[in-house]
């Protein structure tokens, strides 16, 4: 999709505009009048900034990933990064790529009312969410069994690291925790086999 109705410069300023506003803004979090003298107003804006880059990081994943899952090739990617196409797959690749030994596949079409109990299922036959997109997710399979949480994506995740918890994907508004359950994982039911009537 291309954006022909806004030159680079005009989007990168709206873009800038809109993450500026969301720092500062934030509906009832809002700061209202910033003191630049006040270290704690100072801070609050470091935190706030700190959480948008770090948003704005995983977005620009999440982009690339799509992009290589559509087929676009890294020097095509790079070069709407500034990159090489040697560089671009440096910075992006080895997140992107998977491993040739890892069990991989889609699960999907779901929507955000039935992921969770697909995902439930999933788990207990050992596969964890990777990535997340639209209507699917990609997962991986282990020898054990995992739990799915969804969360709303609010940038802090460490209170849920406490509790053993690792970010699987991240798809606005939603971030995708899975933990490793440790028990094995469960075999698929057989299915039954049809025999030909006669």
């Amino acid at each position: 999709m291309t954006d022909a109705a806004a030159p680079d410069g005009a989007l990168s300023h709206a873009i800038g505009q809109a993450v500026g506003q969301a720092i500062i803004g934030g509906g009832a979090d809002q700061l209202p009048g910033l003191d630049p003298a006040d270290p704690d107003d100072q801070l609050h804006l470091v935190r706030r900034a700190a959480a948008a880059e770090s948003v704005s990081r995983e977005l620009l994943q999440q982009s690339v990933r799509a992009a290589r899952a559509a087929g676009l090739s890294w020097a095509a990617i790079g070069a709407e990064l500034g990159l090489s196409r040697q560089g671009v797959q440096q910075r992006f690749g080895s997140r992107t790529e998977p491993e040739p030994s890892a069990q991989y596949r889609w699960l999907g079409p779901v929507t955000a009312f039935e992921e969770m109990a697909e995902l439930e299922i999933a788990g207990r036959l050992g596969w964890h969410t990777v990535e997340a997109g639209m209507l699917r997710h990609r997962m991986v399979r282990t020898d054990t069994q995992w739990e799915h949480r969804r969360a709303v994506w609010s940038g802090a995740v460490r209170r849920y690291e406490q509790e053993g918890w690792q970010v699987g994907a991240r798809a606005f508004p939603w971030v995708y925790l899975v933990r490793d359950l440790g028990a094995p994982a469960e075999q698929p039911a057989e299915q039954p086999v049809e025999r030909p009537a006669g």
